[in-house]
C-alpha cells in the first residue's frame, strides 16, 4: 500500500508565517482560532484520512460501485469509514454556524481537503460536492429552503450533488433539454437526464440532495433561461423526516478511467418533484457558486494525488538501486546505488516537489482571499479579495490541475517498470488525478475563461491589481542582495506574462480566434509567474527565520531556487510560443489537418 505523511508543518508555515492568519483579526471569525486551535484540527484530519481513508483507496478502487436492486453500493469499507467522517465532525469543519458548522475560515479548510484527496479521492468526492450544494442552497436558497436542508447537509447525514452535464450538451449548457414545470407555488416537476453526475447515487447517506439546471416553459433560449432546483432522492415532510421516493434514480454507472470508488452516474428525473433556488431563469449565477467552489476544490485534487505521489516517488527512488552515479560510486556496500543519485531522476523530484510545495501556498492564499471577500468588514478590501480570487479560479483549477497530473506521471516514470503495476498505488494517482483536467470545466476552458472573461473583459483590471502587489513585493525587497535571486525570475516572469498579455488584447480586437489559439499557454504561463510570487514571498520568510529550525527554511531557499532556475524560466518559452503559433493556428481550415 502506498504510504503518506500529512505535510502538516508546511500548513503551519503557510498559515502561520506567510498569511499570517493569526493576525487577522480585521476578518470576522478570524478571533475564534489560534495557532495550537487549527493545529490540533489538521493533526486530527491527518490521522482520519492515514488510518482510515487511505486503506480504502486500492480496495475500492478494484472493486469499485455497483448498482443492486436499483440501488448504488458503494466499495466494502466506505460506508463505515463515511459513518466515522461524519461522526467526528469532519463535515462541518467550514460551515455556517448556524446550521451546525465550525464556521473555521476556509484557508483552514482548504487543507483539510488537501489531505482527504491525497488519501483518497474518490471517497472524498462524496462530503466535497455535498459541501458544494451546501454553498449554493446557502447563498442562493429561501429561508424556507436553509431550514429544510443546509443542516443535514453540514452534519453529513444528507449528501448532495450538482446535475449539469447531458449527453448532447457538456459545457454548452445553452443545449440543456431538462423540463421543470411547476406543480404548485413551491413545487416543480423535473424531467430529464443527466449523465456524468459524481456521486450521484450511493448507500452513505440518508438522502442525496440533488441540484439540477432546467428550463421552465416559459424560459427564454440560451443561458438566460436556465433554473436551479433542489431534488431530493426522497420527498422530505413538513417535520423533517423523509417521505417516499422522488422520481430520481441511476439508471447506470459510468465506466470510467479512475476514481471507480466514486459512483459517477446516469441520473433520470421523471417527474421528480423540486424546489426552486434563487428566481426563475438566473440558475446559472447560483450554480456558479458552487461550480467555482468545485473548481477551487478540483484544483486542490491535482493538488493532493500529485503529493502522495511525490512522497511515494521518494521513498522509492532511496530504496531502489540500479546503475551507478556519474560521478562515482556512492554505496559502495550495495551492489548499486540508489536511483536517487541520477540526475534525471532528480529532476523529476524536484520539479514535484516545488510545484507542489508553490501550488500548496496558491492555494492558501486563493482560500484567505475567498475569506477576505465574505469576512473583511473593509469593503474595499473585500471586493479586491473578490476579483482575485475569480482571477485565480481558472488558475488554480486548470494550472495546478495539468501540471498536478504530469507530476504524477513524473512520479510514476521514477518507478519504472513498477509504477505500472497497480500493488504500488501510482497508475492509480495517473488515472484518478486525470479527470481533474476534465471535470467542472475542461482545462481548455479555464484557459478560455482566464484570457477572454477574467483578463480581457474588464481590460486587465484585476491583472493590474495583482501584478501592482508582486511589484510592490519586489521593489520592497530589492535592496536585500540575499533576495535577488527570487525576486529577479519573478520580475522577468511577470513582464513576461504583461507581454503575452498586450500580444493577446492587441490582436483580440481584429482577430478573437487568438484568445482560443493563445488561452492555453497563457494559463500555463500565469500560473508559473503566481507560483514564483509564491515561492518568493517563501523565500523572504525563510530567509528572516534561516537561523531557527534551520534544515526546514534552508530546504525552503533550496526549492525557492531550483524553482525560479527549472520553472520560473519557462514563461520565456510560453510566451514565445503565444507570439510565434497563435496566428498560424487560427490561419488553419479543416483541411490541414
Amino acid at each position: 500500500m502506498p504510504i503518506y505523511q500529512a505535510p502538516l508543518r508546511d500548513y503551519q508555515f503557510i498559515l502561520s508565517e506567510l498569511l499570517s492568519i493569526y493576525q487577522r483579526r480585521d476578518l470576522q471569525g478570524f478571533d475564534e482560532i489560534d495557532a495550537p486551535l487549527v493545529d490540533a484540527i489538521l493533526q486530527g484530519v491527518a490521522d482520519f484520512t492515514t488510518d482510515v481513508m487511505l486503506p480504502l483507496n486500492s480496495s475500492g478502487d478494484v472493486e469499485g460501485c455497483e448498482i443492486v436492486a436499483g440501488q448504488v453500493r458503494t466499495p466494502t469499507g466506505f460506508k463505515a469509514a463515511y459513518q466515522q467522517y461524519v461522526d467526528n465532525g469532519w463535515a462541518t469543519l467550514t460551515s455556517d454556524p448556524d446550521y451546525g458548522g465550525q464556521g473555521l475560515p476556509e484557508s483552514v479548510g482548504i487543507f483539510a481537503t488537501e489531505m482527504n484527496t491525497s488519501t483518497n479521492m474518490a471517497f472524498a468526492m462524496y462530503p466535497g460536492l455535498t459541501h458544494g450544494a451546501y454553498a449554493a442552497i446557502h447563498a442562493h436558497g429561501s429561508e424556507a429552503l436553509k431550514a429544510k436542508y443546509l443542516a443535514k447537509l453540514v452534519s453529513g447525514e444528507w449528501s448532495g450533488t450538482m446535475n449539469l452535464t447531458e449527453s448532447h450538451a457538456g459545457t454548452d449548457l445553452a443545449l440543456l433539454r431538462t423540463k421543470a414545470h411547476a406543480i404548485d407555488e413551491q413545487y416543480y416537476a423535473i424531467s430529464g437526464e443527466k449523465i456524468f453526475i459524481s456521486s450521484g447515487d450511493h448507500d452513505l447517506a440518508d438522502n442525496i440532495v440533488h441540484l439540477v439546471l432546467a428550463r421552465l416553459p416559459d424560459a427564454p433560449a440560451g443561458v438566460k433561461g436556465i433554473s436551479l432546483f433542489a431534488v431530493p432522492k426522497y420527498r422530505v415532510n413538513d417535520d423533517g423526516s423523509l417521505g417516499e421516493h422522488n422520481g430520481v434514480v441511476a439508471s447506470a454507472l459510468e465506466h470510467k478511467m479512475g476514481i471507480h470508488g466514486n459512483s459517477t452516474c446516469v441520473m433520470v428525473f421523471d417527474g421528480a418533484m423540486g424546489e426552486l433556488v434563487g428566481k426563475p431563469h438566473q440558475g446559472l449565477r447560483a450554480m456558479f457558486t458552487m461550480m467555482n467552489e468545485a473548481r477551487l476544490g478540483v484544483g486542490v485534487q491535482g493538488l493532493g494525488v500529485s503529493e502522495i505521489a511525490y512522497q511515494n516517488a521518494l521513498a522509492y527512488a532511496k530504496e531502489r538501486i540500479q546503475g551507478r552515479a556519474l560521478s562515482g560510486v556512492k554505496a559502495p556496500e550495495q551492489a548499486a546505488d540508489p536511483i536517487i543519485v541520477h540526475g534525471d531522476i532528480r529532476r523529476m523530484l524536484m520539479a514535484q516537489k516545488a510545484f507542489n510545495q508553490g501550488a500548496r501556498a496558491l492555494m492558501g492564499q486563493q482560500a484567505l482571499w475567498l475569506d477576505e471577500s465574505h469576512r473583511a468588514n473593509d469593503k474595499s478590501l473585500a471586493a479586491n479579495a473578490s476579483k482575485l480570487a475569480a482571477l485565480f479560479t481558472p488558475v488554480v483549477k486548470g494550472f495546478v490541475t495539468d501540471q498536478g497530473f504530469k507530476a504524477c506521471v513524473d512520479a510514476q516514470q521514477v518507478f519504472g517498470g513498477h509504477g505500472y503495476i497497480h500493488e504500488w498505488g501510482m497508475e492509480q494517482f495517473v488515472r484518478d488525478s486525470r479527470i481533474a483536467m476534465i471535470y467542472e470545466g475542461t482545462n481548455g476552458v479555464q484557459a478560455l475563461d482566464l484570457v477572454g472573461r477574467k483578463i480581457l473583459s474588464d481590460g486587465g483590471a484585476a491583472l493590474a491589481l495583482w501584478a501592482e502587489i508582486v511589484t510592490s513585493f519586489i521593489d520592497e525587497h530589492k535592496s536585500n542582495d540575499a533576495m535577488l535571486p527570487y525576486i529577479m525570475p519573478l520580475r522577468d516572469a511577470l513582464q513576461e506574462l504583461q507581454q503575452a498579455t498586450s500580444y493577446i488584447s492587441t490582436h483580440a480586437g481584429h482577430n478573437p480566434d487568438i484568445i482560443g489559439a493563445a488561452s492555453m499557454p497563457y494559463m500555463q504561463m500565469f500560473g508559473i509567474a503566481a507560483l514564483a510570487w509564491m515561492w518568493a514571498r517563501m523565500a523572504a520568510v525563510a530567509l528572516e527565520h534561516s537561523s531557527q529550525e534551520q534544515a526546514f527554511y534552508q530546504d525552503k531557499l533550496k526549492t525557492a531556487a531550483f524553482y525560479m532556475a527549472y520553472w520560473a524560466v519557462q514563461t520565456r518559452s510560453l510566451g514565445a510560443q503565444i507570439e510565434s503559433s497563435s496566428e498560424i493556428i487560427c490561419s488553419l481550415t479543416e483541411a490541414d489537418f
